[in-house]
């Protein structure tokens, strides 16, 4: 019997480090294992014509693979066009399905995000009548109702982890690599992003400069993208900002800080070296590196009430108590998560008093990564929405949630 394909046309961003482009990229390595798919990519702008990439994120045979895509012609038909970048475009594709990746960070969608539509709200495009929406967690879901899209057009299909890339490392090849790092003597906490306010850098700053206090071999690993945001530039007015003179000082000599390129195998290397993630976000569509930390085996620290309650679980995740707030940023209302850099910093101090903590999430966060949010699960829960006709496993978007434990 002869296996019809289905085929999907992707239209979206390669070769750089932002989170389009790294879930885009990862989704098309499991596309491209699915026998029942004909995939084609179509390169789309980047947002600033100065992104360009310096290095490969993957090796060269998966470099390759990815290079190799064929892309679709003009007017190709297809079974479904799912659209990987910004500014979202809704508008009709040539396919018989069109899909939209749309993440919303700050509980609504942004002034600035309709600007770059063209558009002043969500209900001028043809979002509530032909295209759909793909968004990566309830909390996104929450920010696109709230601008105007009907609830059943938005389908939440977590993100996912690639094990063969973030998995825990032995303690004797983890003990070498902390060596090679210089990492040998301290206690160390990681941050993987751009280095914002959204993100929580001055909470995360002020926490830090109170758990140094206590713990001198404490050091915070920042690793920010200057390619695509001015991490050190944010860094260093949260720290006039939020620190006092005092704080300064003992803070920024346990500061570490990059804004190179890094491969994903060697972000990896950052994760499996660390001693415990730690992300007070304020607003996050997903926030992929808490996912990466925890299947490296690392106890993570992260905000409260918002996306990572998606993917996280108390075996290997602490929780920041946190508030939801209304903002007014720019005239513009906005919804954010205000977490306690008091409890942070209560738990950056039990992360470092209490081994068996770090012990537990070690065999617990790889586990529950691989068993619910690898790529591989990712894409099956894609697959099944958008091609509901062609999948064993029928259900109404309306009915999809967030898988958890």
């Amino acid at each position: 019997m002869t296996l019809t394909k289905s085929q999907i046309i992707v239209e979206g961003w390669r070769f750089i480090y932002h989170s389009y482009c790294v879930a885009n990229q990862f989704q098309l390595l499991e596309m491209l294992d699915r026998p029942e798919v004909q995939l084609f990519h179509r390169d789309m702008p980047y947002i600033d014509p100065a992104w360009q990439t310096q290095i490969n994120l993957f090796d060269r045979p998966v470099e390759t693979l990815l290079r190799d895509i064929k892309s679709p012609a003009p007017t190709q038909l297809a079974d479904v066009t799912l659209r990987m970048y910004c500014p979202w475009n809704f508008a009709p594709s040539t396919s018989a399905e069109t899909w939209v990746f749309a993440a919303t960070e700050w509980g609504i969608v942004t002034n600035a995000v309709l600007n770059g539509i063209g558009v002043k709200s969500l209900t001028e495009t043809p979002v509530n009548s032909a295209a759909k929406i793909v968004t990566p967690s309830a909390w996104s879901k929450a920010g696109l109702i709230r601008s105007g899209v009907q609830p059943d057009r938005i389908a939440v299909i977590p993100l996912g982890a690639d094990t063969s890339i973030y998995y825990p490392l032995s303690e004797s090849k983890r003990q070498l690599l902390r060596q090679n790092f210089g990492w040998s003597d301290y206690f160390i906490f990681l941050n993987i992003g751009g280095q914002t306010d959204r993100k929580g850098i001055r909470p995360l700053l002020k926490a830090f400069a109170a758990t140094a206090n206590k713990y001198p071999h404490a050091r915070l690993v920042l690793k920010g993208s200057e390619l695509l945001y001015p991490s050190r530039d944010e860094i260093a007015e949260a720290s006039r900002v939020v620190l006092t003179d005092a704080e300064r000082a003992k803070v920024l000599p346990r500061l570490i800080y990059t804004g190179n390129q890094l491969s994903f195998a060697q972000i990896a290397q950052l994760y499996q070296a660390a001693d415990a993630y730690v992300s007070p976000y304020l607003a996050e569509g997903f926030n992929l590196p808490v996912l990466e930390a925890a299947a490296c085996g690392l106890p993570v620290i992260c905000t409260a009430g918002g996306s990572t309650d998606d993917f996280t679980h108390p075996d290997f995740a602490m929780a920041i108590q946190s508030k939801f707030m209304a903002v007014e940023i720019n005239g513009e209302k906005l919804f954010v998560l205000s977490p306690s850099w008091e409890h942070l910093n209560q738990l950056m101090q039990r992360a470092i008093a209490q081994p068996e903590f770090a012990a537990t999430a070690r065999i617990a966060g790889p586990l529950f990564v691989a068993e619910n949010f690898t790529w591989k699960r990712a894409i099956d829960r894609l697959l099944q929405v958008i091609l509901p006709q062609k999948s064993s496993n029928k259900f109404e978007l309306s009915a999809l949630k967030p898988i958890l434990l």
